[in-house]
């Protein structure tokens, strides 16, 4: 079966999952990142999730639709692992285990999905833009600098975070001022994660979501 995987090279910022297009199966990132978008109201992209090594992107496609609901970019030079349809099929009939990890998965993804709906209509824009710096080092880590492990523009962290990037800009430059946070050019690093945790912990329900 991995012998009938075809293997995908990206480099930064090049679409290989267009929204509507016909769906080709899974897309396991290898190595590297990506960023998984889907187009609003006013065809302004919202991003739902960013993805690292290991990770699935198309899964909402699989088995459902005949087109993918979402589109997805890479964020910097990136390897992809396809499984088309009919071998994803065919594995997972095969395969107890898969399948049932498979179903792990999506009831872990629905999980995920409810509580961003549900935080997004109950924070503040503060706490929105700190919900997803802390869902960032959750998610990458920081290297030895103590900046985030990830690179993103004010406008990406504003499209995840359900807001604008002046608004982001703002809480950013508010948040150094408080000596919660450091930044340079587009690194954003956490001087404390336990005092910036405490800004939402009435949200703590959404903490690991």
């Amino acid at each position: 079966m991995i012998q009938l995987k075809n293997t995908v090279k990206c480099k930064k910022n090049q679409q290989f999952i267009l929204e509507g297009a016909p769906v080709n199966g899974l897309y396991f990132i290898q190595q590297g990142k990506a960023k998984v978008l889907k187009t609003g109201i006013y065809g302004k992209e919202q991003i739902l999730r960013f993805v690292k090594d290991g990770e699935i992107i198309g899964h909402r496609g699989f088995g459902i639709g005949k087109n993918y609901t979402i589109s997805a970019t890479s964020i910097e030079d990136t390897i992809l692992c396809n499984f088309t349809n009919e071998v994803l099929n065919e594995m997972l009939q095969k395969i107890p285990s898969l399948t049932y990890e498979f179903m792990l998965f999506y009831a872990e993804e629905l999980n995920r999905s409810e509580n961003k709906v549900k935080s997004i209509a109950q924070m503040t824009v503060r706490e929105k833009v700190i919900d997803t710096i802390l869902y960032l080092y959750r998610k990458f880590g920081e290297n030895q600098k103590g900046f985030l492990n990830i690179n993103l523009s004010r406008q990406e962290i504003a499209d995840f975070a359900g807001t604008t990037d002046e608004q982001v800009i703002r809480t950013i430059s508010s948040l150094k001022k408080e000596n919660l946070l450091i930044s340079q050019g587009k690194k954003i690093g956490i001087k404390n994660v336990s005092d910036l945790k405490k800004e939402i912990s009435e949200h703590n329900y959404f903490l690991n979501s």
